[in-house]
């Protein structure tokens, strides 16, 4: 299959940058259609997290449908007007024919999103499944429970493809993507260690990439410069340090991220962290949809969409902050997102008994105004550096 991007190749790392950035901005998907047109099948899965490993032993690309800033013709009359904006800007894409699937996955994270298989399965021809993933990952069941449902997926997605996904293609994929989020691991310690040679914007850029495109060549992108990244000349600046929590499922627009950058460093965030979700690599015997279930259940970082009693999410936050040395965070939600918000108000609570300096926001996808909290966040960031 040939490359579906190698307009980077040979620039140097600033050109790089912003050939990624216009790529992330183009509400065409250019990386997709050219998969498409080398004979590649495509499953487009909803946030946050999918086993992507099993699309990709198939031969498919899996990409990330985390939404855009397009104009939504058709989609909106598919849903209610209370309801967060990327589930709506996700249909778009494909009720436009500017993404074209052959498989969609989606998960019972929200009350929106369990019931977006219904409503694709009702507008396309192709196979709309919901991935059920556990919802008592304490039980001693639920690794078997999700194996058995990556297993299910697995048969499926062979029914698309028309190709038996043996046990070296899983764990050659596995393999793939253990790399990938070695890489993206890096990529973050960069932000921690030295937040001033890649700014918040420049690495979710980066991340983002991963989502649309094949893991092989996202690979070669990030080893190509991490090297360049770590060799910047950019002089460290007297900005704060804070943490950014509540881009788990839909994003904010880049340019919101541009905003926060220009004020503070943000030396750890959860967004895209779907594409971050393992912390380890996972194990390369045994059986595979086993070991990518158990690497779920136990060696994975939170989201408010995932129910674990040994990860309180106040407490990960808490430790997110402690581990990047962070002195204040971010606390944003996307608009109607039900679990975002309720957890917007749990982290709140608990950052006013513990006195860490917070900043509380809201974002929508399609927001193009950010005058406003760009003097809120300014003022926030002021008050903790002259107090």
């Amino acid at each position: 299959m040939s490359a579906v991007f190698t307009e980077w190749q040979g620039k140097p790392l600033d050109v790089v940058l912003s050939i990624c950035r216009d790529l992330i901005e183009d509400t065409t998907f250019p990386t997709v259609k050219r998969w498409r047109e080398n004979g590649g099948k495509v499953l487009g899965h909803f946030q946050v997290y999918f086993p992507e490993e099993i699309a990709h032993a198939a031969g498919m690309l899996p990409v990330k449908l985390h939404g855009s800033q397009m104009e939504r013709k058709r989609a909106d009359s598919h849903f209610g007007s209370y309801i967060c904006s990327i589930v709506r800007s996700s249909l778009e894409l494909c009720l436009s024919g500017t993404v074209e699937l052959d498989m969609f996955v989606t998960h019972p994270i929200c009350d929106v999103a369990r019931n977006l298989a219904g409503i694709w399965g009702r507008n396309f021809p192709f196979p709309s499944q919901i991935l059920y993933l556990p919802q008592n990952a304490n039980s001693a069941y639920s690794v078997e429970y999700l194996r058995n449902e990556y297993d299910r997926v697995h048969l499926e997605i062979e029914k698309v493809t028309g190709k038996t996904v043996d046990i070296a293609a899983l764990f050659n994929s596995i393999q793939v993507f253990n790399e990938n989020r070695r890489l993206m691991r890096e990529l973050y310690a960069i932000k921690r260690e030295t937040p001033w040679l890649l700014s918040i914007d420049e690495a979710f850029v980066l991340v983002n990439l991963g989502g649309m495109m094949p893991r092989e060549e996202h690979n070669e992108l990030l080893t190509a410069l991490i090297p360049q990244i770590k060799s910047r000349a950019a002089k460290k600046q007297d900005k704060i340090r804070v943490v950014y929590e509540g881009g788990f499922c839909e994003t904010p627009p880049l340019d919101l991220l541009r905003v926060i950058g220009q004020s503070c460093y943000v030396v750890d965030d959860d967004l895209l962290i779907g594409l971050r979700w393992l912390l380890d690599d996972v194990k390369g015997t045994g059986d595979p949809l086993w070991n990518l279930a158990d690497a779920y259940i136990n060696c994975s970082s939170y989201s408010p969409v995932q129910h674990d009693l040994r990860k309180p999410k106040e407490k990960m936050l808490a430790e997110r902050v402690a581990n990047s040395n962070a002195q204040a965070v971010i606390v944003s939600a996307a608009k109607m997102c039900e679990p975002g918000l309720e957890e917007q108000v749990a982290y709140s609570k608990h950052f006013d008994k513990t006195n860490l300096p917070y900043f509380v926001t809201e974002f929508e996808e399609r927001m193009t105004a950010f005058d406003s909290l760009q003097i809120q966040l300014e003022t926030f960031v002021e008050s903790i550096l002259f107090e």
